[in-house]
């Protein structure tokens, strides 16, 4: 998601060490590999699809896995961002490893800021978002700007891991993040407030409703207006043969949607519209770059074209 800033840390903080013990219960053969295989990245799912760890996928309701149950001050801790959570991990980066650089262009991260609580890590542990570098300590709360290029590099020799949710937010969540600050500004009393843990096991709030069957044609026309505004040439004749087949596939959604919907009728219509589009666009429509330093076809497909029409 979007942020005005690289980086804002919420007023929340926790027990690191308490949250560490609770994983270091759990024992080695919970953690799994990286989903792409990245060298010395692991994770351990804790909100999941039908709360099962080892599915993957974006679609369904997420709901907490045996792992997660295990772990009660870790619940409250979740519980305590005040948001609609989705899909939730522990992410394990061992020393001398790194997160390459990348920018979160997936239709599911669009909309969804991602919270990281750093539970084991130390001083050394870089986060590079946009132009901007922070150390977040143990036991903090920050949120950062996905769409902005970032990594973490970890150049000790210890591992590091952090509880990473993805969410849409909420009505408190925002109301939280309103009362954080800035990674580079100095707010005088400010102070993150203590999550001091309870017996209480909380019912986490969680996503049932992710990825429409077929995009509506408000959110579509909103995504490609939005990465359109985002080119770098803004007036080339290239970008304006973009904008105008861009215009085309509006019109056409909205024809099929008032026929269809997101019934599940009508899917290879909407499927030709798509296609059609594509083979619009000039040929150096594919080399076009974003403000982030994207290519605009590279993002469009992984936010618009592929989830416009999810697959059964």
């Amino acid at each position: 998601m979007r942020l005005p800033v690289p980086f804002i840390q919420l007023p929340l903080s926790f027990d690191a060490g308490l949250l560490a013990a609770e994983i270091e219960a759990l024992g080695e053969g919970v953690w799994r590999d990286h989903p792409q295989k990245f060298p010395g990245n692991s994770m351990l799912p804790l909100l999941a699809a039908g709360g099962d760890p080892g599915n993957e996928s974006f679609v369904g309701e997420m709901q907490p896995t045996p792992e997660l149950r295990a772990c009660p001050y870790l619940m409250q801790v979740m519980a305590s961002f005040g948001a609609v959570l989705g899909r939730c991990r522990l992410m394990r980066l061992a020393g001398q490893a790194e997160v390459t650089a990348h920018v979160d262009e997936g239709y599911y991260w669009v909309e969804r800021v991602r919270i990281h609580v750093p539970i084991v890590t130390q001083p050394t542990v870089r986060f590079e978002c946009g132009d901007a570098t922070v150390n977040m300590a143990a036991g903090e709360c920050w949120i950062f700007d996905t769409w902005r290029e970032h990594n973490v590099h970890n150049d000790a020799s210890l591992q590091r891991i952090h509880l990473v949710a993805d969410t849409v937010g909420g009505e408190a969540f925002w109301s939280l993040v309103e009362q954080g600050r800035p990674h580079d500004a100095r707010i005088a009393g400010w102070s993150p407030r203590l999550l001091v843990p309870t017996d209480a096991r909380p019912a986490l709030v969680c996503e049932h409703y992710n990825i429409p069957q077929v995009m509506s044609p408000w959110e579509l026309q909103f995504h490609v207006q939005t990465l359109n505004a985002e080119l770098v040439e803004a007036g080339t004749s290239d970008i304006q043969r973009m904008r105008q087949a861009s215009v085309r596939l509006f019109r056409a959604w909205r024809g099929l949607w008032a026929r269809f919907g997101d019934s599940g009728e009508g899917i290879d219509e909407y499927r030709s519209v798509l296609q059609r589009f594509i083979d619009q666009l000039p040929e150096a429509a594919s080399q076009k770059r974003l403000r982030n330093g994207s290519f605009w076809f590279h993002a469009l497909t992984s936010a618009v074209l592929k989830p416009a029409v999810r697959s059964t």
